[in-house]
């Protein structure tokens, strides 16, 4: 079964965790790592012949066009992250639409190509700000993986369904929820970020490896390019939980993402969920 592999193009300084602790304002002036960890993906893509979905933030894409192409000429998806790595459930539902529609436009100029996919920054899609996938629909996407049925501390909708679902409708946009296991009556992370970097490989294997064969379903997983660079300047002032999330085994990371390749078979979201959608 082929599962769907999406990697969050952002850079280190544009965590949501970080947000009270690096202006935006001043991100122009940080030194931007973002190209050679994209670079690093696609060759380990490239080695498996692999492809997947990059979830690409427009302020990136616009000072980094070569880049964003480079993704698109190697049969990769262009998905949007948004602008300005805004969460949804922090704008009014005109800077969303602006903002979402912006990012849509730039990927496309860029590339040529119909921008179909949405993930929110920090899965900020949920319960309270449902509205935001109507937006999403206005302005021409056709999925969102946006909402994450989990308990975390900075998002999720626990209730939220596990696979895919339309939240808003039979004709609403598409929503493809983040892998995770159910078990103990609760759902579990099973679809990558800080998690995957967390637990051992083995769980994750074994998680998706349960999805694929119990639920009979295609797992979606994801990661972001900082998550390969324990090189990245290390902020200071951070509050201890922080820092432990953000830098945690981030020189493993890259042996992890090559086990993955080589222990499943993968595939753009595109690819997988919309040929009868």
């Amino acid at each position: 079964m082929r599962n769907a592999l999406s990697i969050d193009v952002e850079d280190y300084f544009q965590v949501s965790a970080f947000a009270d602790h690096i202006q935006r304002a001043d991100w122009s002036a940080l030194p931007c790592r973002v190209e050679p960890n994209v670079e690093r993906i696609l060759a380990l893509l490239a080695q498996r012949q692999t492809h997947a979905t990059f979830f690409t933030l427009g302020w990136i894409a616009e000072r980094y066009p070569a880049l964003v192409r480079r993704i698109a000429d190697a049969g990769h998806e262009i998905a949007s992250h948004g602008y300005a790595h805004l969460r949804a459930s922090e704008q009014t539902p005109e800077q969303f639409l602006d903002d979402v529609n912006r990012s849509k436009q730039l990927l496309e100029q860029l590339t040529g190509q119909a921008v179909l996919g949405y993930r929110a920054p920090s899965f900020s899609i949920g319960a309270d700000n449902l509205w935001a996938l109507d937006s999403l629909q206005a302005a021409g996407y056709r999925y969102s993986s946006s909402i994450y049925p989990i308990h975390h501390d900075h998002y999720g909708m626990p209730d939220g369904a596990r696979f895919a679902w339309r939240p808003r409708g039979a004709h609403g946009v598409l929503e493809l929820p983040v892998s995770t296991v159910r078990m103990l009556g609760r759902n579990w992370p099973a679809g990558g970020g800080g998690y995957f970097r967390l637990l051992p490989y083995a769980a994750s294997r074994w998680a998706l490896r349960r999805i694929n064969s119990a639920d009979r379903q295609a797992g979606i997983f994801y990661f972001h390019p900082w998550e390969l660079d324990p090189g990245q300047p290390r902020q200071r002032g951070i509050a201890l939980k922080t820092r432990f999330r953000h830098y945690l085994n981030l020189h493993r990371m890259e042996g992890r993402i090559a086990r993955l390749l080589h222990d499943f078979s993968w595939d753009r979201i595109d690819r997988i969920f919309l040929g009868n959608a």
